[in-house]
């Protein structure tokens, strides 16, 4: 159920969908008597729309996310024993109907880590988790559709473990933890955008699941200061951004975290 409203929820709250409905509703109002509030509606989200879309507001907005962990790559590389992948980086109902292995999305860079850390660490333990992305549920969806085309990209599915019945972070996080039982003395590595770990990680900590933040898919430059030349990527990126600034507030406030934005 939780999983079911906060979608439906965000369908109608997300950043660039709220804008232009009041952009829209600004605009209808100026052929009635509150005129002057519908001008000034309208001008607002207009303004605001061009603003998120053309301007560094979103890149400043996001970078507080993708800066809290650093790249894993960057410090000392200790070979993991596990690495989970968090699935969001396959359009799978494109991929599904395409002869092409794999349609990534804009956070494909999820499975460009799969591969590149499947050959780098070959005696690692190699988890895919997440299934769920409609509104009624269901089980396999994504981690169905990588399982039998990731082969394509070089690593063997048979040794991949594929987590199939979540939905939400909170649920990957628990039914991974469930699926490999770690060892306290294990090194998993956890690989989701950079912008999704904070969350990411409270849901891991939550459920006693110690991992460290394997960060991809940026999509800001260090410090936050980078505009986009079209619109939509400025907003897509705000989408992003909102989308998981009040998925750290929700999380908290329903008890799936037990941290608000947790470090490193």
């Amino acid at each position: 159920m939780f999983n079911f409203l906060s979608k439906l929820s965000w369908l109608f709250f997300t950043p660039s969908n709220l804008l232009i409905l009041l952009t829209l509703v600004g605009a209808a109002l100026c052929w009635t008597r509150f005129a002057r509030s519908g001008r000034s509606l309208a001008l607002a989200a207009s303004g605001l729309l061009l603003a998120a879309g053309l301007t560094p507001l979103s890149a400043f907005v996001i970078a507080p996310l993708e800066d809290r962990f650093p790249d894993w790559r960057s410090g000392p590389r200790h070979p993991p024993q596990g690495i989970i992948i968090l699935s969001g980086g396959v359009n799978t109902e494109i991929s599904e109907k395409r002869i092409y292995p794999l349609e990534l999305n804009d956070a494909g860079d999820r499975i460009l880590a799969l591969v590149e850390l499947a050959r780098a660490y070959p005696e690692a333990k190699l988890v895919f988790t997440g299934a769920i992305g409609s509104f009624l549920g269901g089980t396999g969806g994504e981690a169905d559709e990588v399982r039998a085309k990731i082969g394509a990209f070089g690593p063997d599915p048979g040794k991949i473990l594929f987590e199939r019945r979540s939905g939400t972070t909170y649920e990957n996080a628990v039914y991974t933890r469930d699926l490999v039982r770690p060892e306290p003395d294990q090194r998993w590595l956890l690989v989701t955008s950079a912008s999704h770990m904070p969350r990411a990680i409270a849901c891991f900590r939550a459920a006693g699941f110690d991992v460290e933040a394997y960060p991809v898919d940026y999509r800001s430059a260090p410090g936050g200061w980078s505009s986009s030349r079209e619109a939509s990527l400025g907003l897509r990126r705000l989408d992003v951004a909102m989308r998981e600034w009040i998925g750290l507030v929700a999380y908290r406030i329903s008890g799936r975290t037990k941290e608000l934005f947790p470090g490193p």
